[in-house]
């Protein structure tokens, strides 16, 4: 059996077995995993046997680890750059933050990569918008099937849009409630427009908020570039 033909539930039965090694399970996977090299039996003086990952399985397992790590560095890069351009267009902006919403007769929580409203002390102009990244094709295909997810989205964002890197999709693979922008080479292309819906925030959204930190305003990084180091102007700063 060639490593590269592993499937996602060989590699996690690999990563618990290098947790704890432990009893065999006797299924067709442990069958795989023996006869690819990648986990071994053992017997203690008492006969019983175990199992324990090989150190052709430690390889594998740290391949898929760098393979995540290359994949969440990504994504987060392309969060950074979402909110970033948020701060740019004078909003407020939060990653990750954890809401609450009304979905059907229940309640669910959500957490949008980057949540943004306008800097605005008028609650009828704050045009709260969620903007949902994906930069691997099998994770925006698995996200698509979440309905309820995607419904959560809706009830908290006035907009609510899928960023992609360019190529894992097609515009019209995305719902229509949601817009589309391509990430490629550092910019953000809008593909289709998000449907704008009037919207105001439920009160546990307002407390979200408040017990939230903000990303940091890009004015800040940007306006210290413009004016130099300190001490410039008046001609104390170092040479």
């Amino acid at each position: 059996m060639a490593v590269t033909h592993l499937t996602a539930p060989h590699r996690r039965r690999l990563r618990e077995l290098w947790r704890s090694a432990g009893w065999p399970c006797q299924d067709m996977l442990e069958v795989e995993l023996l006869a690819a090299g990648l986990i071994e039996r053992l017997r203690d003086a008492q006969g019983r046997e175990s199992l324990r990952v090989t150190d052709a399985g430690v390889a594998v397992l740290a391949e898929s680890l760098q393979a995540n790590r290359a994949r969440r560095d990504a994504h987060e890069a392309l969060v950074e750059c979402v909110a970033r351009e948020m701060t740019r267009a004078g909003r407020i902006a939060w990653r990750a933050l954890s809401l609450r919403a009304k979905v059907g007769e229940g309640w669910a929580m959500a957490m949008p990569d980057v949540f943004s409203i306008r800097n605005t002390t008028v609650e009828d102009y704050l045009e709260p918008i969620v903007h949902e990244v994906k930069v691997q094709r099998s994770d925006l295909l698995a996200d698509l099937k979440r309905e309820g997810k995607r419904a959560a989205y809706l009830q908290l964002g006035g907009e609510c849009w899928y960023v992609l890197r360019e190529g894992i999709a097609r515009a019209d693979e995305i719902p229509p409630e949601c817009g589309v922008m391509f990430a490629s080479n550092g910019a953000l292309d809008v593909a289709r427009p998000a449907p704008k819906r009037a919207l105001r925030l439920p009160f546990a959204a307002w407390m979200a908020l408040a017990r939230a930190t903000p990303v940091e305003s890009w004015r800040t990084d940007e306006a210290q570039r413009w004016l130099g180091e300190p001490g410039a102007a008046d001609g104390s700063g170092s040479a």
